[in-house]
């Protein structure tokens, strides 16, 4: 619909998708883009009746739907052999989780029509990594009760026959921050509340909780808010879903302690005595010391002392009472971000495609689903909306290149008269942020690693020195009367999808993100091998000098980028083609115009679109769905009539006179009394290769025969063996499916048409009920 508008506007568009939603209606084309408009409520359009009226059908040939999208990315894929994928982007809240889960429910739905249970377990893993992503990785903010506070990308693999066989998960920039702190109105992530409210009591008692979220100072601002997750029944079902993945009971266990050690650990305070600093409860020390699986007097130094080599010599330095504080969030965050990877990358361990060799298997093709953050502004915008606003901005280019600057390069290509449309090309805010020396994590990364004292403002200085010329940004030092921004404080960016004014408050300690070498080795040291895996870096000696790392906003930087360049690999343009020569008797079979594009400006004329199409170089143009839908419809009728004369014409190989000798050789041979059936057929290997062969059956044996070598005999199958079981599928060389099936002793031949298609664009779903032989004997199946 919206294609139609005369005056394409935001106003235009937003009177036009009211209506729609207040019929239910929350999905709208443009062009190959779905557009979703959240409704906060469960709609009833996601069973398994709306999944098979999308299965199989071309874009536009049902109403707008996700299931569209889904079914046009997995047809590109199976049909062209290559990678696809499927952006979902949106502001927060806009619904991008459920539409990724959605998505993958669609595929796992119309995959695998053969159950075969290696399949569904691939499938059923895929689907259950959802919601142990979203428990460890989602929490409730003003916006959205489930909102994902990390990026995912997920590949799904499949093989050959379009079935899914593995996939794998990247993650990014999880928002670990929130571990220890939370805005108004905001929770941390769902696994600690689940872990308190879904937990056993024995299971509490064993990691010294208690079921009162209030009485955790990481957690308590979220402590009373209404949430519509339930938090009780979803440890349950986040618990059976490890289990599911392949999760062990001590690799779970492990994860529940982690998370008792960190709500231990904001409860740990620190009080000075003199110039020493001292934990106020020595018991928790011990308690964190047991879920950590290490000894108490090391957790206590580790707390309260940073351990220094200078030269040969190595010293304690004892914390002030703010360095032990940043010391023990530092590590709360850290764990629980080491956690999170963990997690995906078992996921991963499990799901990956093993032991895949193409020339046994065929070649694997790959469907992308990326589902992260969406462009956020807050009463306060810190370092971590600065990263996703800057991930959106990747994202928004990458739609710019795509979808509108491909669009206007291809009709410059094709000669077609077009009115420009001016768009805003957001390369000149991405540059502004990712510029090499010139942009803000550049700048930021210069200020990291100024030796001495660095602190935010500064920064922010540095900011106003070096952009405060550029359009994009400013700051109250820049524009004076810009009372919205605090001094030392505040700068602006004026992004594509509206102004965010951010903080810089914490600017410098996030992206360093620093901790000590000391809580390292604790982890590395820990009798829980499951914990020590995760630390591989504590086992450094402390005199060991390493390179420093990247900081966190470069490591951002360069995965968005990455990331981008992988998306552009696998995004195609979805190009429909339909085979309409049949519609027209100047097309059918074939035409004798004097050129290709005078056939189909012949075909248009006869069907009176002429006034709704424009002619390129190599392509034809349409501009209204409706006259696509037409020519479906049109095709559709025309299929029928042809498959019918085709049904009735013979080709068998009884027509052929070599055939003949060959089959009184193998009566004589093999002792038959009658013949079954017989066909020509076309084989598909699993790497698509095509062949000619002929099928021939009599009352004792189903015979594979090379039609193009005087009929020789290729396989022969016994049919007197009743525990003999077997399918075949064949195709027609007027493109019918034939399926050949033995079982318990009973032959059944059916064919499934009208197909008219490629052959490895059919799927064996759906199959008729199958004639028995006793109804086809004497008779041959064209």
């Amino acid at each position: 619909l919206l294609e139609l508008l005369s005056y394409p506007s935001h106003f235009s568009f937003f009177l036009l998708l009211t209506p729609l939603f207040e019929k239910g209606r929350i999905y709208t084309f443009i062009g190959e883009v779905v557009v979703s408009v959240n409704p906060y409520k469960s709609l009833n359009i996601y069973g398994r009746d709306t999944i098979e009226q999308y299965k199989g059908r071309e874009l536009y040939e049902r109403p707008p739907h996700l299931f569209a999208i889904a079914d046009a990315a997995y047809k590109a894929m199976k049909r062209r052999s290559k990678d696809t994928c499927i952006v979902i982007s949106g502001e927060s809240g806009a619904g991008k989780t459920e539409a990724s889960k959605y998505i993958m429910q669609y595929i796992a739905a119309i995959t695998n029509p053969s159950q075969r249970a290696e399949i569904e377990r691939v499938k059923n893993m895929l689907l259950k990594s959802n919601c142990v992503l979203e428990a460890f990785g989602n929490a409730k903010t003003n916006r959205n009760d489930n909102s994902s506070r990390f990026g995912k990308y997920m590949d799904i693999n499949f093989d050959f026959k379009g079935d899914p066989i593995g996939g794998h998960i990247n993650n990014y920039l999880l928002e670990k921050s929130r571990v220890i702190v939370q805005q108004p109105g905001e929770r941390s992530f769902h696994s600690f509340y689940q872990l308190l409210q879904g937990g056993s009591d024995q299971m509490l008692r064993s990691l010294h909780l208690q079921k009162s979220l209030s009485s955790y100072n990481y957690i308590h601002v979220g402590a009373q808010l209404k949430s519509s997750i339930n938090d009780a029944a979803e440890f349950k079902v986040v618990a059976d879903a490890m289990k599911v993945i392949g999760f062990k009971p001590e690799e779970i266990q492990t994860a529940y302690k982690i998370l008792a050690a960190i709500l231990h650990l904001g409860n740990l305070k620190f009080v000075v005595d003199g110039d020493t600093t001292l934990i106020e409860d020595g018991k928790l020390v011990s308690v964190i010391a047991e879920l950590l699986s290490t000894k108490t007097d090391m957790v206590e130094k580790a707390l309260l002392y940073r351990t220094v080599a200078t030269g040969r010599d190595i010293i304690d330095k004892q914390h002030s009472e703010q360095e032990a504080s940043y010391g023990r969030d530092a590590f709360a965050k850290a764990i629980y971000e080491r956690l999170f990877c963990w997690i995906v990358s078992r996921i991963n361990d499990i799901i990956e495609v093993k032991h895949s060799d193409t020339t046994i298997h065929g070649k694997n093709t790959v469907i992308g689903v990326l589902d992260i953050y969406g462009f956020e502004i807050f009463d306060n915008n810190s370092f971590e909306q600065f990263c996703i606003n800057y991930c959106n901005e990747k994202l928004q280019q990458l739609f710019i290149q795509l979808v509108l600057k491909q669009e206007q390069e291809e009709y410059q290509r094709e000669g077609i008269p077009w009115k420009h449309i001016d768009y805003f090309n957001n390369q000149i805010i991405v540059d502004l942020v990712e510029q090499q020396h010139k942009g803000i994590i550049a700048i930021l990364d210069d200020a990291c690693m100024n030796v001495g004292k660095v602190t935010d403002e500064m920064f922010l200085e540095a900011l106003n020195s070096k952009l405060g010329k550029h359009g994009h940004f400013s700051s109250r030092k820049l524009c004076a009367s810009d009372k919205i921004l605090e001094f030392d404080r505040d700068f602006r960016i004026r992004h594509y999808a509206g102004d965010v004014v951010y903080s810089v408050v914490g600017f410098i300690d996030k992206n360093k993100d620093t901790l000590f070498q000391d809580f390292k080795r604790l982890m590395y040291n820990s009798s829980n091998p499951v914990l020590k895996n995760m630390w591989p870096e504590g086992k450094l000696s402390i005199t060991e000098v390493t390179k420093r790392p990247l900081t966190a906003a470069t490591l951002f930087k360069n995965s968005m980028i990455a990331l981008v360049d992988n998306l552009a690999s696998k995004v195609i343009t979805l190009i429909l083609k339909y085979p309409y020569k049949m519609i027209s008797e100047f097309t059918w079979p074939n035409h004798d115009l004097p050129s290709d594009k005078e056939a189909v400006k012949k075909l248009v004329e006869y069907c009176g679109f002429q006034d709704d199409v424009a002619y390129g170089k190599t392509k034809i143009f349409i501009r209204t769905p409706r006259t696509l839908f037409t020519l479906e419809e049109l095709r559709a009728q025309m299929l029928v009539r042809i498959v019918l004369f085709l049904q009735k014409k013979p080709d068998t190989p009884q027509t052929s006179g070599t055939f003949v000798p060959v089959a009184n050789e193998l009566k004589r041979k093999d002792k038959y009394m009658n013949v079954l059936f017989s066909c020509h057929v076309r084989k598909v290997n699993r790497f698509s290769k095509v062949e000619d062969r002929a099928i021939f059956v009599t009352d004792r044996h189903l015979y594979k025969m090379d039609p193009t070598k005087q009929y020789k005999v290729m396989k022969t199958i016994p049919l007197y063996n009743e525990t003999y079981c077997f399918t075949v599928l064949y195709f027609v060389k007027s493109g019918v499916l034939l399926v050949v099936r033995f079982k318990e002793g009973k032959l059944s031949v059916a064919q499934l048409c009208p197909t008219l298609c490629n052959p490895m664009d059919c799927s064996t779903s759906g199959f008729p009920v199958h004639h028995q032989l006793p109804e086809l004997a004497e008779s041959h199946v064209h």
